[in-house]
């Protein structure tokens, strides 16, 4: 398989179910990914700065929260990181789609075992807590980029 972003694909966990983002044309899972859309629309050199800046932005909204920094955003599929939160009636709700790629980067959060996770793309900033394996997510911000 062939990428559009560099990705080395024999080192990725998700290789078993991608399809391949040149094969794909940027839809490696049937949804967009925002690194192939932005380096379609934009270029490579492009892409770098904007995960650049969001990753600042990342940084600022989880200093709010107390959580470390984020060293790093990483494409990972919706699938993988869309966590059904508990709204205050006790519905669930997820806020991503499964076939989307996603930037995305997990960091300490506290004392305990709490992590803290956020999701990004070119629209929205999602920061939530979880414990491990993802357990009891709680939703801590949904914020628009624009």
């Amino acid at each position: 398989m062939q990428t559009i972003c560099g990705a080395n694909c024999a080192e990725c966990d998700f290789k078993g179910s991608c399809k391949g983002c040149r094969e794909t044309c940027g839809r490696p899972f049937g949804g967009s990914c925002v690194a192939a859309e932005y380096i379609k629309a934009h270029g490579l050199e492009e892409y770098a700065e904007f995960k650049k800046t969001l990753l600042g932005e990342v940084n600022e909204l989880l200093e709010e929260y107390g959580a470390a920094k984020a060293e790093a955003l990483h494409e990972l599929p919706g699938s993988f990181v869309d966590l059904a939160y508990p709204l205050p009636g006790g519905e669930k709700v997820r806020f991503l789609d499964g076939k989307k790629v996603y930037l995305a980067s997990q960091v300490e959060f506290g004392a305990g075992d709490l992590c803290c996770g956020v999701v990004a793309d070119t629209e929205f900033i999602l920061v939530c807590r979880y414990g491990e394996g993802g357990s009891e997510p709680e939703l801590l911000a949904y914020r628009s980029r624009r």
